[in-house]
């Protein structure tokens, strides 16, 4: 699935929630801070309504000493004007103290909240997900969710609060004219519900758009390589300057909305003012009312038109959060690996799994998870969840039509299954059309224990997938996978991946230090000795080359060296661990000879105390491995030793002539 139909999609479930239960979701992370937050919204309806003592102090003094021409009670009533000045500034600073450092802590669990579940998410997710609409989801939707805690929730209240708590005494004051100043409510109220919901769905469509700029944006800075090797640097700048015209016209929207209401929301109660006053002007010279009367109502009139006039930017606020809740709450939706096996019939009562306690930032995590998802109402399947049949699969519980359950295999563990076993495995992509070919259709494959195993086949057959399955990092459509016999969805994905190191084709590197890097492939025992023989086992002397040596920063993607470098860097990590067992994505496909063959020299010790598969695509590598399987039209078609299928099989003899290298 594409970005943009990821975001049609997310678009598209949107709208079936209200803006309160979408912001209700928030309530798990609100309420450990749910005390200082009413307490600030406590003060901050104090010291609205302190403002309001303001034009009955006016009353007075115009009404009193004014008219009397008493100096002393018009200073007196000044001194009074300033201390609730002073009050009022007072309180509403220590609303800002109380808000400020909890909501920053409400933000920061989010987020980390939010970093934990992508490091759960299925490689499945990732790979529909553009990067950028999920760091979006971290940075900026967080930052909207965050002032909206601080500001417009508090504000929604207090100035409802301040409004009827000022009508309620300007119909005190002047029954009369107070109904001249209710007349523009309906119209106001009308024109927000109108504006609510279209300033919804733009709001949306504008945080999915900075979420496809941060995608154009990421990609470039990794790419700029690519970008400027082949001269594409104008086109790219093409692509960026439509989305952000695209972007940009969505933001002129919204401002237009939001001028339109604003309009609305001032005009109507100045007119209402304007009238009001009129009217009180003639009652004030026909001795009907008070000039002290007048004033104070004007004075308290004049002091709502704040609470009111930010009506409009307070609901647009609101709608940005809305739509940020529902953009955080989809990745939050969608179904993590689960660190507990599946509970199965096939599983012993002997291997039986005991639960691990969680650390208490992950209890918190699932608890607020958990509470935010019983609070929302009406949840829609967030993208990138599993659907129910995959979700079957992924513990293999439904195998696909016309399934042979012999060839599943699904009978308890022979004694003679040790090693890493397929027993009938097929698998299909979750999002492949329901009638299309399985990548992988029965594979039966047994790795002895301590044996290392060459996975050849053509491009496209499914090498790589098959490897993925081992880990867990795709989960089987339907059969099972055995190491040493246990079903590896009957043990936690964290110790299955203890278990068994991979290194990839493509390497992966992270911005830190080369030895960090190589150690991310052991526990934390793992020390300096260890990651000298990883070193050496890869051939990556080098890095004692570089200019703090294994402390040198390699650089985001690990860019700043060479491939092949790179390449033995995630060798020296899949090593590092010392292993049961070993799966390597062509390990040396971008290593030059002489290397190739230190490499595989020093690699043979290692796979003698392993048991290990490997795919590869080059006689040498090929002939690292005790025996050779054939991969081919998704399924193992022939087993044996390298010069075996030299002699017997042609697909292979093909292969290892030299055509396929051609190929690729």
């Amino acid at each position: 699935m594409s970005t943009s139909d990821a975001v049609t999609t997310d678009r598209a479930g949107t709208r079936e929630h209200s803006t309160v239960s979408s912001l209700l979701r928030l309530w798990p992370y609100v309420r450990p801070v749910r005390a200082r937050l009413f307490g600030a919204a406590v003060v901050a309806v104090v010291a609205s309504c302190t403002g309001l003592v303001i034009p009955l102090v006016l009353k007075w003094m115009v009404d009193g000493p004014v008219t009397d021409h008493d100096p002393a009670g018009v200073w007196l009533g000044a001194l009074y004007l300033l201390l609730l000045g002073i009050a009022e500034a007072v309180l509403f600073g220590l609303r800002r103290w109380l808000v400020a450092r909890p909501l920053a802590g409400v933000e920061a669990d989010m987020r980390a909240d939010l970093y934990r579940h992508l490091q759960r998410l299925p490689v499945a997710f990732h790979d529909r997900w553009a990067s950028g609409q999920l760091l979006s989801r971290g940075t900026t939707d967080l930052m909207l969710l965050r002032q909206f805690l601080a500001f417009p929730l508090t504000f929604l209240l207090v100035n409802g609060v301040t409004i009827l708590v000022g009508v309620l005494i300007m119909l005190d004051q002047e029954w009369t004219l107070g109904l001249v100043l209710l007349a523009p409510a309906l119209p106001v109220m009308i024109v927000c519900w109108i504006f609510e919901r279209r300033y919804s769905l733009v709001a949306r469509r504008a945080q999915d758009q900075v979420g496809d700029l941060t995608t154009v944006v990421e990609e470039s800075v990794l790419g700029i390589r690519i970008i400027k090797g082949f001269g594409r640097h104008r086109s790219q700048a093409r692509a960026f300057r439509e989305l952000s015209r695209t972007l940009r016209g969505t933001e002129l929207a919204k401002a237009r909305l939001l001028a339109s209401i604003w309009a609305v929301i001032v005009t109507l109660p100045e007119l209402a003012i304007g009238a009001a006053l009129i009217l009180g002007t003639t009652q004030v010279a026909d001795d009907r009312l008070s000039a002290g009367t007048l004033v104070a109502f004007l004075s308290t009139a004049l002091a709502l038109r704040w609470p009111v006039d930010s009506i409009g930017f307070l609901l647009a606020m609101s709608q940005e959060a809305a739509t940020a809740t529902e953009r955080y709450f989809e990745v939050m939706d969608a179904e993590a690996e689960s660190s507990k096996p599946p509970k199965s019939s096939a599983c012993s009562e002997d291997s039986a799994y005991s639960e691990d306690s969680e650390d208490s930032e992950d209890s918190e995590s699932a608890e607020r998870s958990a509470t935010a998802t019983a609070v929302a109402t009406g949840r829609d399947a967030a993208p990138g969840t599993a659907s129910d049949a995959a979700s079957d699969a992924a513990s293999g519980t439904a195998p696909d039509a016309g399934e042979d359950p012999e060839a599943l295999a699904g009978a308890d563990p022979a004694p003679g299954d040790g090693g890493l076993r397929f027993h009938g495995v097929r698998f299909r992509y979750p999002d492949a059309p329901a009638d299309s070919p399985p990548v992988l259709d029965r594979v039966d494959l047994h790795i002895r224990s301590g044996e290392s195993m060459a996975l050849v086949g053509a491009t496209g057959t499914g090498k790589t997938t098959l490897t993925a399955l081992v880990p867990r990092l795709h989960e089987v459509t339907s059969g099972r996978i055995t190491l040493d016999g246990e079903d590896i969805t009957a043990m936690p994905r964290e110790e299955l991946r203890t278990r068994v190191a991979v290194a990839f084709e493509e390497p992966t590197l992270f911005s830190a230090s080369v030895g960090e890097n190589v150690l991310m492939g052991a526990e934390d025992t793992a020390g300096e000795a260890d990651l000298e023989r990883a070193l050496a086992v890869a051939q990556a002397d080098f890095a004692h080359a570089l200019p703090q040596g294994t402390s040198t920063q390699v650089g985001e993607q690990g860019l700043s060296l060479s491939g092949g470098q790179r390449q033995r860097l995630a060798l020296a990590r899949a090593v590092v661990g010392r292993p049961r067992f070993l799966v390597l994505d062509d390990p040396l496909s971008a290593l030059d000879v002489h290397t190739e063959a230190a490499v595989e020299a020093a690699l043979r010790r290692v796979l003698a105390e392993t048991t290990a598969l490997i795919v590869a695509h080059r006689p040498s590598t090929v002939l690292l491995a005790d025996r050779v399987a054939l991969l081919s039209g998704g399924r193992i078609t022939a087993v044996g030793t390298h010069h075996e299928l030299l002699r017997t099989n042609a697909e292979y003899a093909h292969l290892m002539s030299g055509d396929e290298e051609t190929e690729r």
